[in-house]
C-alpha cells in the first residue's frame, strides 16, 4: 500500500517510522517531511496550510490512503475535500476538528454532554472578559479560542494579569495577530494526562496514556511550549482509571459529536487534569499529539495502519491495541531561545549510530541540505527511548542527547521527575 503522511514535525516522523514496520506498506511519502523523515519516506514539499497544494500533491501522488498529521490542515477541511474526491483520508472532519480548533466550542460541547471540566466563560471583546472575571477566583487561565500552535494559554495569578492576557490577545500584540474570542476559565490544580482513543464515529477504543511536559524549563518553570518531552508507563493511570476516561470522556464525546450530527473519526486526544474533585478535560486535540506521539507509537506493538483503518472503517471495537510492557521516554531538544525568538540553519552534530537498542532519534524540526542536517525549527529532535522501566528508558534517552550538539541546543533533565519521585 501507498500512503501520504502530511506534516513534517517529530509527531509525522513516528508515524511514518511505525508505518514502515508495517508489512503491508510498500512506499510512503511525506509532505514536507524533514531532515529526518527522508530516511524512511520521499518527501515533497508543500505548505500544510495551503488546502489547494494539499490536494494538488494528493492528485499527483494517487495514494492509497491519506494520513493527516497536524492541525490546521484538519480545520480547514482537508479530510472533507479528499473525501469528497473518493480518497481514503485518516483524521476528523472540519465540523469535527472543531474540539480542537474552538476552544469555546469544545468548552460548551462538554457543557452539553456532561464531561468534565473547569467553569468557563467564552468572551467576544475585552469589555466582555472584564466582566465575566468577576466570577473567577484571583488565579484564571486565559485561553485563544483558536489554534495557537501550544502557545494560546496563559496562566494568570490574578485578574490584572489576566485582563493584559485578554489585551494582548485581542489586540494581536500576544499571537501575533488578534483572536476574535477568548475563554477564561477556573484555574486547576493535579497532575496532567493525555489519554489518547482511537474513534470511528461510534465507538472509542483506548490506545495509551502519557504525560507531556509543557514549560520550557526544569522544575516545570518559565513559558509555555508546544511540548519539551513527555513519557508513557504502564503505571502512569490505573486500569479502572483508564476505563473511566474511556467511558465518561472519550465515549461521551463519540456519542455526542454523532448525535450533532458530526461524527468524530481518527485519534481524540484528551488532555486530563488529575484534580482533588477528580479528572477533568482541560483541552481536545484531533489528532496525534507531539511529542506524547513519539513515546506512545515506540511502544506500540499492533500493526499501526490496521489502527488506521478501523477507525476509517468504522471497526474499532474488533481492535486489540498491545503495547510494550514498561516505559516509553521522549525528550525534546530544542533551539536556543525557543519558545520565542530562535536561529535556524545550525549544524546538527552527533547523530550517527544513535538508534537501536529500543532507541529512535525522530527529527522534529529539521531539514537536510547537501547531505547536512541542519536546524528548522524550535523544536529539534526528539530523543525516544523504550525500556522495561522509565528510569532505564530516560537514561538511554540522555545518553543520545549527550551525544548530540548543535549551537544553542536546549533540552530538560528533569523529563518523567514526578513519576520517577512516586
Amino acid at each position: 500500500m501507498k500512503i501520504l503522511v502530511i506534516g513534517g514535525g517529530g509527531r509525522e516522523h513516528a508515524v511514518v517510522w511505525a508505518l514502515s514496520r508495517s508489512a503491508r506498506v510498500s512506499e510512503i511519502v511525506c509532505a514536507p517531511g524533514n531532515g529526518g523523515i527522508a530516511a524512511l519516506a520521499r518527501c515533497v514539499p508543500l505548505d500544510v496550510s495551503d488546502l489547494d497544494a494539499t490536494i494538488a500533491v494528493v492528485g499527483d501522488e494517487q495514494p492509497e490512503l491519506v494520513v493527516v498529521g497536524p492541525e490546521v490542515p484538519l480545520s480547514l477541511g482537508l479530510v472533507d475535500e479528499l473525501t469528497a474526491l473518493g480518497v481514503r483520508a485518516f483524521g476528523p472532519t472540519r465540523a469535527a476538528a472543531r474540539l480542537e480548533s474552538s476552544k469555546g466550542f469544545a468548552k460548551e460541547f462538554m457543557q452539553r454532554h456532561g464531561i468534565p471540566t473547569a467553569g468557563y466563560a467564552v468572551c467576544a471583546n475585552y469589555a466582555q472578559a472584564e466582566a465575566a472575571l468577576e466570577r473567577f477566583a484571583p488565579e484564571v487561565v486565559v485561553k485563544a479560542d483558536g489554534l495557537a500552535a501550544g502557545k494560546g494559554v496563559v496562566i494568570c495569578a490574578n485578574h490584572e494579569e489576566a485582563l493584559a492576557a485578554a489585551s494582548g490577545m485581542f489586540g494581536g500584540a500576544l499571537l501575533g495577530s488578534a483572536v476574535p474570542t477568548l475563554v477564561i476559565e477556573e484555574f486547576l490544580t493535579g497532575p496532567e494526562v493525555s489519554f489518547f482513543a482511537v474513534c470511528d464515529g461510534f465507538k472509542a477504543v483506548t490506545l495509551a496514556a502519557a504525560q507531556d511536559h509543557k514549560r520550557v524549563g526544569e522544575g516545570d518553570t518559565g513559558p509555555n511550549t508546544g511540548g519539551m518531552g513527555a513519557y508513557s508507563t504502564d503505571t502512569l493511570i490505573t486500569p479502572e482509571m483508564s476505563a473511566w476516561l474511556l467511558e465518561n470522556v472519550a465515549q461521551k464525546v463519540v456519542d455526542g459529536m454523532r448525535q450533532e450530527g458530526t461524527p468524530f473519526q481518527g485519534i481524540l486526544f484528551c488532555g486530563i487534569m488529575m484534580t482533588p474533585a477528580g479528572p477533568m478535560v482541560l483541552e481536545f486535540n484531533t489528532r496525534f499529539g507531539d511529542p506524547e506521539t513519539q513515546a506512545i507509537l515506540l511502544r506500540l506493538e499492533t500493526d499501526l495502519l490496521a489502527i488506521l483503518e478501523a477507525s476509517i472503517d468504522g471497526r474499532a471495537a474488533e481492535l486489540e491495541i498491545k503495547l510494550k510492557p514498561g516505559a516509553s521516554a521522549c525528550v525534546i531538544a530544542a533551539s536556543g531561545g525557543y519558545p520565542g525568538k530562535y536561529r535556524s540553519g545550525l549544524p546538527i552534530a552527533g547523530l550517527e549510530g544513535l538508534d537501536g537498542d529500543g532507541r529512535v532519534v525522530f527529527h522534529s524540526g529539521t531539514a537536510l541540505v547537501d547531505g547536512a542536517t541542519l536546524t528548522a525549527g524550535g523544536r529539534v529532535l526528539a530523543v525516544t527511548a523504550v525500556s522495561h522501566d522509565l528510569k532505564d528508558a530516560l537514561a538511554k534517552a540522555y545518553e543520545a542527547l549527550d551525544a548530540i550538539r548543535f549551537e544553542g541546543m536546549q533540552f530538560r533533565r528533569d523529563i518523567g521527575w514526578r513519576a520517577l519521585e512516586a
